[in-house]
């Protein structure tokens, strides 16, 4: 179910829209194209880690890192 849309408005960053193959979705904004084609490639690459991950304890350690 992989998918992706970038879109630009005038004057503004390029906004990514990405969809696993697990259907989970991403987004994130760069302000060259090029940039925003390999964050694709980047996601799809790393999907099977994302989703094998426990969000909770990565978020609690993203948290933790914030703190310092």
């Amino acid at each position: 179910m992989r998918d992706y849309k970038i879109t630009r408005n005038k004057g503004e960053w390029y906004r990514v829209d990405v969809v696993d193959s697990y259907g989970n979705p991403y987004y994130n904004f760069f302000k060259h194209a090029h940039e925003a084609n390999d964050w694709i490639y980047w996601v799809w690459d790393n999907e099977d880690w994302f989703n094998s991950a426990n969000s909770q304890e990565l978020l609690a350690n993203g948290i933790i890192l914030l703190q310092f």
